[in-house]
């Protein structure tokens, strides 16, 4: 849903920085692996030793990577099938090592078992809902849509994260099961898509 909005709406900015990177002499593929790296390497550094506002401003800095490797895949006229491949295989390890890390802080660092398991239930529900569209469409069917794809987990979590970590009580609570049942939404509409899709 906010996938296609933001999107759009970041096209303008993208699409220059894209160009610009481009005529440098950088790839799509690299700045993937780039920003993947960085995402990965900065969750994986803040949010287990709590520092959580930090980590949730450098780490959603990193992410938008995301968008800038497709700009400069378009005005670069190298859009390619192994790098869909690449970017989906490195968004699944963004999204684990991401969620995996606030696992970590919320059951070993904070100590809280209610925040470990609705981060774990986002963690392996993340997976199911890209699982689904990509099962989908290895075998011709459509499986798009939904409440929480991923710009919108990222958008939820990390606000929450992030306003817990300068002091604002209940929000990482309320943002983390609001995610939990917008995921389980989210499966239940794609599985539903794939049954049209396969009727159809």
């Amino acid at each position: 849903m906010l996938n296609i909005f933001a999107r759009a709406s970041l096209s303008r900015l993208t699409h220059p920085l894209g160009l610009g990177l481009v005529r440098i002499g950088l790839t799509p593929n690299a700045v993937t692996v780039v920003g993947t790296a960085a995402s990965a390497a900065s969750a994986l550094w803040f949010f287990p030793r709590g520092q959580l506002f930090v980590g949730t401003v450098v780490t959603a800095v990193f992410l938008l990577f995301d968008v800038l490797d497709g700009a400069m895949a378009r005005v670069g006229g190298r859009v390619t099938r192994f790098g869909a491949v690449l970017d989906a295989t490195c968004d699944r390890m963004v999204d684990g090592v991401l969620f995996g890390s606030l696992v970590w802080w919320a059951l070993v660092v904070d100590g809280d078992r209610d925040r470990g398991l609705g981060l774990l239930i986002c963690l392996v529900g993340a997976q199911v809902i890209s699982y689904v569209k990509a099962r989908a469409e290895a075998n011709g069917l459509r499986a798009e849509g939904g409440l929480a794809e991923r710009a919108e987990r990222f958008l939820v979590v990390l606000t929450g994260v992030g306003l817990h970590g300068l002091g604002v009580p209940l929000v990482l609570d309320v943002a983390i099961w609001l995610l939990v049942a917008l995921v389980a939404v989210t499966i239940v509409q794609r599985l539903r898509a794939v049954h049209a899709s396969a009727q159809g």
